[in-house]
């Protein structure tokens, strides 16, 4: 069964009615986003940072996925398939893909501030100033901020080198490190990118662009794709 490897950014979720940080022109409630989304901005203002986070999750409680989370569900039918986002949301996991490696944390998850290895589940959008861990300390957000360490990285260039195919969807490819994912393919590996906007050049030569919105062009891609594994 062929390896395929998917790379999904905020333009998937968007299809979900998911904001953006680019969709006030990186302000929130006109706060930059490296007021809110920082290390330095927790340090500085700890209530304002987890208001951000709490507005964001009680949004994501609210919306349901698309038809190109699900299309891409359809896609394990035939193939062994593997998720990598950019995105903090559950979406792909509401749809229920089997296989999401998650680069940029979890919206839905809050974890120790003196032990990263203590993350906890929520049931619920709020986190708040003394909610605490089990060793006393303050929960925050378990989301890589702007200026942190992206610990998944190295996971996603193994399953990057092993995909046979790899689909690029709901991303600018501007973000780094996850946009230098596209370096680690196989030679000659097919490489689509789903996004109804122009794209700049790249070196790769294998590139075919599906000039279309998240949902519309995954559910091309995958029924070709499908109808090609089963010649």
């Amino acid at each position: 069964m062929q390896n395929i490897v998917v790379l999904s950014g905020a333009g998937i979720s968007a299809e979900s009615g998911i904001s953006t940080f680019r969709d006030s022109n990186g302000l929130w409630e006109n706060h930059p986003i490296e007021k809110v989304a920082t290390p330095s901005a927790w340090e500085e203002n700890k209530k304002l940072v987890l208001q951000f986070y709490n507005q964001r999750r009680k949004q994501l409680f609210e919306v349901e996925p698309n038809s190109g989370h699900q299309a891409l569900v359809a896609l394990e039918e035939h193939f062994n398939v593997h998720i990598i986002t950019q995105n903090v949301d559950d979406l792909h996991e509401r749809a229920g893909s089997s296989n999401i490696l998650h680069l940029h944390g979890e919206l839905k998850k809050a974890r120790s501030t003196v032990d990263s290895r203590l993350i906890y589940e929520m049931d619920s959008w709020e986190l708040n100033l003394g909610d605490t861990c089990e060793k006393g300390s303050q929960l925050r957000p378990h989301i890589v901020w702007f200026g942190e360490d992206v610990p998944n990285i190295s996971p996603a260039i193994e399953l990057v080198k092993q995909a046979d195919v790899m689909i690029v969807v709901g991303t600018s490819l501007n973000v780094y490190p996850a946009a230098g994912l596209i370096n680690e393919t196989k030679h000659g590996t097919p490489l689509y990118l789903v996004d109804p906007a122009e794209v700049g050049s790249f070196h790769l030569t294998n590139i075919i662009h599906i000039q279309k919105g998240a949902g519309e062009g995954l559910n091309e891609l995958v029924k070709q794709l499908m109808f090609n594994s089963s010649k």
